[in-house]
C-alpha cells in the first residue's frame, strides 16, 4: 500500500483523502530540541523553495519552530497532466480553483517554509478535485 493521497479513501464516495504530516513534523522537531539533529540538517530548503516562499506563498500565521525569527509560509505545488514535470507552484487560491476545473488527477503538496532559516517540512498532500477526473 502506498501512502500518497490517492491511497486513502475519504468517505463513502471512495474519493481520495488527505495526508497530514503533523506527527512527522513533531517527531523531527522533538529530535532537534533534544540535540539529536543539528540545525543544518533540518534547515536545508532548496534555494528555489526559499525563493517560492518569499515570492508566491500563503502566510500561516505561525512562528518558525526552529528560529522563531519569522512566520512560516505555505508553498503549494501541483503535479498532474499537462503541467511541467517539476510541477507548478500555485500562487493563489484562485489559481488552485482554476486547476480544479481541469480534467485529470492533480496531486497537491503543501510545504511549510521559513524564509529566514530555511526550515521546511511537508505539511500535507491531497488530490485536487478527484471527482472531475472521471
Amino acid at each position: 500500500m502506498s501512502f500518497g493521497p490517492g491511497a486513502l479513501r475519504g468517505g463513502p464516495s471512495g474519493t481520495p483523502g488527505e495526508v497530514d504530516y503533523r506527527l512527522a513534523r513533531q517527531a523531527v522537531l522533538a529530535e532537534f530540541h533534544r540535540g539529536r539533529l543539528a540545525r543544518h540538517e533540518i534547515c536545508d530548503a532548496h534555494p528555489e523553495l526559499v525563493r517560492a516562499a518569499r515570492e508566491c506563498s500563503e502566510p500561516s500565521g505561525e512562528r518558525c519552530p526552529v528560529c522563531a525569527g519569522a512566520d512560516v509560509v505555505l508553498v503549494t505545488y501541483v503535479f498532474g497532466p499537462r503541467l511541467p514535470a517539476h510541477g507548478r507552484c500555485v500562487t493563489s487560491r484562485a489559481e488552485l480553483r482554476s486547476l480544479a476545473e481541469r480534467r485529470g488527477d492533480f496531486a497537491c503538496y503543501v510545504v511549510e517554509v521559513c524564509p529566514e532559516c530555511s526550515w521546511n517540512h511537508l505539511a500535507r498532500t491531497f488530490v485536487l478535485n478527484p471527482a472531475r477526473s472521471a
